[in-house]
């Protein structure tokens, strides 16, 4: 099963990738998590975003791009994975489609996780309420700024894979084990 989790900052991507990786026994690749383990690593390409990382710059889509192509060669993904964070933008997600390509596999669905904006604003505030701020975007206006911009640059990517015939898209206001029905249903398990 070879998924990727769309949609906006709170919409519970990373609480159905977890549910997705426990049902299918496959990986969930964060861009961040494997940016920082091939830093960790000090793997070539990890050394090189390390090196702009350390300068406050954006690590490049070529090396974001190299680093998510190592790992999906890791032994783990032979049996799919779902990729949460990434693409983010049309050139990561034609990128990813190469390199899929030369892998010889294939994506199974895109999965769009649909939720208003409002609704969101309204899940990060009682989440700092009941976190205790915990978490440092968890306020309104770190959300409306995030929301900004998933809208311009990821936003492109629901008409992308929806001309391929790959996007499924499910109500992620629902309660979470609705939500994970929907999308067990959407990919056909």
């Amino acid at each position: 099963m070879r998924l990727i989790l769309l949609g906006p900052p709170g919409a519970g991507k990373g609480t159905q990738a977890k549910i997705l990786v426990e049902t299918y026994n496959i990986p969930q690749l964060s861009t961040g998590d494997i940016l920082r383990s091939a830093i960790a690593a000090q793997t070539p390409l990890g050394l090189e975003a390390k090196a702009v990382v350390d300068r406050g710059d954006l690590v490049s889509d070529a090396i974001v791009n190299g680093i998510v192509s190592e790992r999906l060669d890791a032994a783990d993904c032979k049996n799919g994975f779902v990729l949460d964070g990434f693409p983010r933008t049309i050139a990561q997600a034609e990128a990813l489609d190469a390199m899929l390509a030369d892998k010889g596999v294939a994506l199974d669905a895109v999965i769009e996780i649909k939720a208003d904006p409002d609704v969101l604003v309204q899940r990060v505030i009682n989440r700092a309420k009941e976190s205790g701020g915990a978490r440092a975007d968890d306020n309104e206006d770190v959300l409306r700024k995030r929301l900004v911009v998933y809208k311009e640059q990821t936003a492109p990517l629901v008409d992308y894979y929806t001309a391929k015939g790959l996007l499924k898209a499910v109500d992620g206001t629902a309660p979470v084990e609705q939500v994970t029905e929907a999308i067990k249903a959407a990919i056909g398990n």
